[in-house]
Parts: C-alpha cells; structure tokens; sequence
C-alpha cells in the first residue's frame, strides 16, 4: 500500500492524550531528578546562611576609596553548626592592585555580622588570588612580591595557606609557601 506523499503513517499520528502523558512523565522525572540529584562534584556540604559580608565593617583603611569585597565564601570552621563568613576584602581604587585581607565574620545572618579574625592582614602586602571552602575547612591563594622594585601590578610569588579546627581553635597551616611564580 502507498500513502500519498506528505501523508502521516497512522502510528506516527500524535494525539491530545500522547502530548499529556509525555508531558506529565517528563514533570516526573524533573521532580525525581530535583529532589534526588546527587551533590556536585566537590560539593561541600550545607552549612547555612551565613552572615553578610557587603554588611561587616572591616578593619581597613582605605582613604577615600571604598572596600571591594572580592572573594566570600560560608563555611562552619567550628562545627558547631553556625555558619561564618570568610571574606576577601581590597581598597576599591582605580588603578593598581592593592594588598588583600581575609577576614573570618561571626553573627547570625540576620544579626550585624562582625571580624572575629583577620586571617591574612593587607599589612602583609598580598593579594588574594582565590579562596576555597569545603564547609569545614578553608584554603586561600596568595600572590605577593619578592621586593619593592618589582611592579605591583605583576606579582611574582604565590603561595597556599589553609585553616582549620582543631582542639579548640582556628589552626593555619603553610601548605605552600611562597615561591616564585614559574614563567
């Protein structure tokens, strides 16, 4: 038998109860898939809301610029199921590349969020390169300079420290120490 050209083969023929059965299987498996996907990879586990680093007032004394926040990342370094804030702050100015501070807030989101710690002080000259969180642990990148001569829009050590809860209290760890930035 030959259909005219152009004709639909009468199993390929879609009906109004196909389009709602494919509809209503398709919402399915977005529900099962929402509620039931696996966590990323490297996904760190929920901590919470943590309080709000655009809010804190940071121990920086930037003149007539404002402070940049460039990095932030909710952690709970205590586990003791309140979750903290670490953010990277920087003088906001126009040109070059101010030092760097990370700074450890406290406070419930909805509470004025304050600097229980500073962790890299911008005394110390670094930039912060990037800051990763696990949930209970931090490690943040640093860039730094060698000496005075070198331009501080081209900084050439990079370094790695960590920090954790251990017995008590905040522990640093020096996981790599500055070093020269491999051209």
């Amino acid at each position: 038998m030959q259909l005219p050209a152009g004709a639909a083969l009468p199993h390929t023929r879609s009906h109004v109860l196909h389009w709602a059965l494919t509809a209503v299987a398709l919402t399915a498996v977005v529900g099962v898939l929402a509620v039931a996907r696996p966590p990323a990879a490297g996904a760190s586990p929920a901590v919470g809301e943590g309080p709000d680093p655009a809010r804190a007032g940071y121990p920086v004394d930037c003149g007539p610029h404002g402070v940049a926040i460039t990095h932030h990342a909710v952690v709970d370094l205590d586990g003791d199921g309140r979750a903290e804030t670490i953010a990277a702050v920087r003088c906001d100015a126009a040109g070059g590349t101010p030092p760097g501070g990370v700074y450890l807030l406290t406070g419930g989101a909805a509470d004025e969020p304050r600097v229980a710690e500073t962790l890299v002080d911008p005394a110390d000259g670094m930039i912060v390169d990037e800051l990763i969180a696990d949930g209970t642990g931090l490690v943040v990148r640093l860039l730094g300079y060698s000496g005075p001569d070198v331009p501080r829009s081209e900084p050439d050590l990079h370094g790695e420290a960590a920090w954790s809860w251990r017995d008590g209290a905040l522990v640093r760890e020096q996981r790599a120490p500055l070093t020269a930035v491999a051209v």
